[in-house]
């Protein structure tokens, strides 16, 4: 089973990142045929200065290396390298109905955070659905609350097969089910665009500091607490053993506790989990011409594969040479 997702470089990953989709793509790999990209084509949207577009995809992916991608059994990639994906989306653009696009809410998300509206940001759902049609792929991980993507790219994928034949692949979404949203140090959903973020790989003093902002109410020491909407606890689920986490939710509820004693042990276990990594990400880190090789090898690897979608799209749609006098 062909498996496919793409993550933005807009920034440094952080946790929320990490525990929402790159653990769960990571698993993924071990049992399908994974094809991840860096989707910089999207970062675009936000018009990021060149060296922070270049600098950010390759933080991206060393991330990913450094947490578990295996180049030998994961195609990967950058997605400008792969060129045949902005011819696709042309074509899907010219059956896209004008009304599918304008009911997404990403877009109108975006502008309400401050992005200035572009063309780019107002149709990216058909980039996106190039991104996924054009590599025959049969699942996309997608979190409950990116449902929506999905949903659009199949109704892209029926509009054109309708009027063309059956021609592209309609895939399956994924929801990772297991995926809580993480709360960022204000409370709010971890993102960048909130800057409410703790880095998957910023200093360990520097993660400790933010941990003991996270927001949390005023419930006195002695009285009980509901763990359940304690943004310390939430992150605490993330990193803690069941037995452990059994044992904080018994004090939670018998009171006598601060919020404060749990801030600290989150900060002990982000820093257990995450260090054994910070040496290969800095090894990588001193081998950037190994980074450009793995992603290189992953672009002409998707490409192979692109082609043959898009010259089956080519071809029902009546672009090219004429063939057999038709």
């Amino acid at each position: 089973m062909r498996v496919l997702s793409g993550i933005q470089p807009s920034g440094k990953l952080h946790i929320g990142n990490y525990f929402g989709a790159m653990r769960q793509h990571l698993q993924l790999q071990a049992d399908n045929e994974a094809f991840y990209f860096i989707a910089d084509y999207h970062a675009l949207t936000s018009n990021p200065q060149p060296e922070a577009i270049r600098q950010r995809t390759l933080d991206v992916a060393m991330d990913y290396m450094t947490l578990g991608l295996d180049p030998e059994k994961t195609v990967f990639w950058r997605q400008s390298d792969v060129p045949q994906v902005t011819e696709l989306t042309w074509l899907l653009s010219c059956v896209t109905p004008m009304g599918l696009l304008q009911r997404c809410t990403s877009f109108k998300d975006k502008v309400e955070q401050g992005l200035s509206p572009n063309h780019g940001l107002f149709a990216y759902p058909v980039l996106q659905a190039a991104d996924i049609l054009i590599f025959d792929s049969n699942v996309v991980p997608v979190g409950q609350d990116q449902k929506q993507h999905i949903e659009v790219t199949r109704d892209i994928a029926v509009k054109f097969n309708q009027m063309y034949g059956e021609t592209l692949v309609l895939p399956d979404e994924h929801i990772l089910k297991s995926v809580a949203v993480v709360p960022g140090i204000d409370g709010r959903k971890m993102s960048k665009s909130y800057d409410n973020t703790i880095e998957i790989f910023e200093s360990e003093a520097g993660i400790k500091k933010k941990v003991m902002r996270i927001k949390t109410d005023s419930t006195p020491v002695e009285a009980p607490k509901n763990p359940d909407t304690c943004n310390a606890y939430a992150l605490l689920k993330l990193v803690a053993s069941p037995e452990e986490l059994a044992h904080w939710r018994k004090r939670y509820l018998e009171g006598g506790m601060g919020y404060g004693e749990v801030k600290k042990r989150v900060v002990e276990l982000l820093q257990e989990y995450f260090r054994p990594y910070r040496q290969k990400r800095q090894d990588l880190e001193k081998d950037p011409a190994y980074i450009e090789k793995v992603l290189t090898e992953g672009a002409r690897r998707a490409r192979a594969v692109a082609e043959k979608t898009l010259a089956r799209v080519r071809e029902v749609m009546g672009l090219g040479e004429v063939r057999n006098g038709k």
